[in-house]
């Protein structure tokens, strides 16, 4: 019954309201008309009741003027054809001033119509009285219809939001417009003791952080959504661990730096791992950023890889006049093309099918494009495989950066950002050979082109191809063993919009020949890694120790041991300088000879001459 009443009123809202108006209007009247006169008469002494002094022709007619004001005016705002959402404050003010309006029209027509008979302050107090009583009705209406619009989220899951501020706000907002309805918010839980008694859209604050397991049993929630993106590393494996244990579902809110639209239902996603190890709050220089890339042609190599299609997707934000995505894979590149502009449109210019070790490709590709900076991430990057097979990693990380280089000189780059790793610093590995001397051959060009050369270094990125998350999460899925090196190992972290955030601003700010090294926070125990990825799943799956193999450090480095890094300019990025090496050197190693040999030809030359201290201050 209640369902179809509804059901009639909103389908019939403009006629609805105007009722509701009018006739607010003759009872506020009434009221009004009513309490003067019992005041009048109170002050003259009389012992006439208001009632049976109350002119109700005069109250009639008033009302009746006042009532088309507010309609010809509710008429031209559009008050009731649903021009704001109802009981809104944009709906309120609103309706204050049709109220207003109405009220001034319906008090002039009764001071010039002394007949009427009555009071002249009646249709002031009238109008406040009619505001009050349409609003009190609106906001009614608009509790009852979001009572019914919980009550058809029957079927949804219940979440208790964590963090009654501006995020969760958004977010349960969100939550309750959602067409799909896919979440049912019941509750909020928030550490700050103003909120105590804080309700917004019907959900209370039923508790502390610390009691969301508590408050999720009381509710019958059966998840919780962490609503803080700027929430610490503590907070999120404070709440993580207890909800788990409790059998809740945990969802969160991305960091701050990723919210570019703004928090709405389609923000909530399951907890990764990087939420539970380091969440940086990165504060790039906007300003800085797009002075250097606005309006220019930008070249990115490996643009299909994780880095390489983060970096396109960051750089068009910044209006660069064109943009070049090469790589040698067409199905990364058709995969990128459809990230970025949803249209997988591999005959586009900005599409580039081209291999770094083709030098005469190369020359073609910068002809055409022309390009004024260029961020090569192309590279071979993994350590295992690398060991076995070091002929590969010189021809693509070495010769096929080299090629880049001259292209680059040839073509009067203004920037040239080479993407290093961490394994660059004090090398070990093929990978770490091969990428420092990528470095030093950056270095050496700054000292001869007209342009900038510099190098980004950076440690292991969440989620990229490759990576152990990645490894992890599939033996999870497989029901284990998860395999872990050493038990004391660890990494460097971060995840890829991160880096590749600090990438895009350290080349903002780098200078010839250094080696910009990006701040990771804390190094990661990669079993701690392991057995949080476990936890997440909630699957019973044992952790197995192999061993370190061949090439593999213990613990990562960020500087060699013969740098030292100093900030600068940015409070997460270090300088260093690099000593360069000549490309001959570089092309001297015989490809042919056996993987031990040209192993033992790239450490020689990334090694060599390495012991120059410096900073840049």
């Amino acid at each position: 019954m209640r369902a179809s009443l509804i059901e009639i009123l909103r389908n019939r809202r403009l006629v609805s309201l105007g009722v509701l108006d009018v006739s607010a209007w003759m009872v506020a009247l009434y009221f009004a008309t009513a309490l003067r006169l019992e005041d009048l008469a109170v002050v003259a002494g009389s012992t006439l009741s208001a009632g049976d002094a109350v002119p109700l022709f005069g109250v009639l007619a008033v009302g009746a003027v006042a009532g088309a004001a507010h309609l010809l005016t509710a008429w031209l705002f559009r008050l009731h054809h649903g021009r704001s959402a109802m009981a809104s404050i944009d709906e309120l003010f609103l309706l204050g001033t049709v109220v207003a309006v109405a009220g001034v029209v319906s008090t002039v027509f009764n001071l010039v119509s002394p007949a009427v008979g009555v009071p002249h302050s009646a249709p002031i107090i009238a109008a406040f009285l009619t505001f009050c009583l349409t609003a009190w009705v609106r906001g009614l209406w608009r509790l009852v219809t979001r009572e019914r619009a919980g009550m058809s989220r029957a079927t949804a899951p219940r979440v208790v939001i964590v963090g009654a501020g501006e995020g969760g706000r958004q977010l349960i907002a969100s939550m309750l417009n959602d067409p799909k309805e896919r979440w049912n918010p019941v509750a909020l839980v928030d550490d700050d003791p103003r909120k105590k008694h804080f309700r917004f859209r019907g959900l209370s604050v039923l508790g502390r952080i610390e009691d969301v397991a508590q408050v999720a049993t009381d509710v019958r929630a059966s998840g919780v959504v962490l609503a803080i993106p700027s929430a610490s590393t503590e907070l999120v494996n404070r709440i993580t661990s207890d909800a788990l244990a409790h059998g809740l579902d945990v969802k969160i809110l991305p960091g701050v730096d990723q919210l570019l639209d703004g928090v709405t239902v389609r923000s909530v996603r399951s907890l990764e791992p990087g939420d539970l190890l380091g969440r940086h709050q990165i504060e790039t220089d906007l300003e800085s950023i797009a002075a250097y890339l606005s309006g220019k042609r930008v070249l990115v190599t490996g643009a299909g890889g994780s880095i390489g299609s983060e970096l396109c997707r960051q750089i068009v934000r910044f209006s660069p006049s064109a943009v070049a995505f090469l790589d040698r894979d067409e199905s990364a590149l058709h995969t990128l093309a459809l990230s970025i502009d949803g249209r997988a449109d591999l005959e586009s210019d900005h599409i580039v099918l081209a291999d770094i070790r083709d030098s005469q490709r190369l020359e073609e590709v910068f002809s055409e494009f022309r390009p004024e900076i260029v961020f090569h991430s192309a590279a071979l990057k993994h350590v295992n495989v690398l060991e076995r097979h070091a002929s590969e990693a010189l021809q693509t990380n070495v010769w096929g950066t080299l090629n880049l280089l001259d292209a680059a000189e040839r073509h009067h780059v203004e920037r040239f950002v080479n993407i290093s790793t961490d394994k660059a610093a004090d090398p070990v590995n093929v990978l770490g050979y091969s990428k420092r001397i990528a470095e030093r051959l950056t270095a050496e060009r700054s000292e001869r082109a007209s342009g900038t050369y510099l190098s980004v270094r950076f440690g292991n990125v969440f989620g990229t191809n490759g990576s152990v998350i990645k490894t992890f999460a599939a033996q999870i899925e497989a029901g284990g063993p998860v395999t872990v090196t050493d038990p004391q190992v660890t990494r460097y972290f971060m995840t890829v919009h991160e880096a590749v955030e600090l990438v895009v601003q350290a080349a903002a700010i780098g200078r010839d020949g250094e080696a910009l090294v990006l701040d990771m926070g804390e190094p990661v125990s990669i079993l701690e890694l392991a057995q949080r990825m476990i936890s997440l799943s909630q699957e019973d799956v044992r952790v197995v120790f192999t061993g370190l193999k061949t090439g593999e450090k213990l613990h990562e480095d960020l500087f060699g041991i013969d740098e030292i890094g100093t900030p600068a300019v940015h409070g997460l990025i270090s300088h260093v300088t690099v000593p360069p090496i000549r490309p001959h050197e570089a092309l001297r190693v015989d490809r042919s000879q056996s993987n031990d040999v040209v192993t033992a030809g790239l450490a020689e030359l990334a090694l060599r001459h390495n012991t120059i201290p410096s900073a840049v201050q």
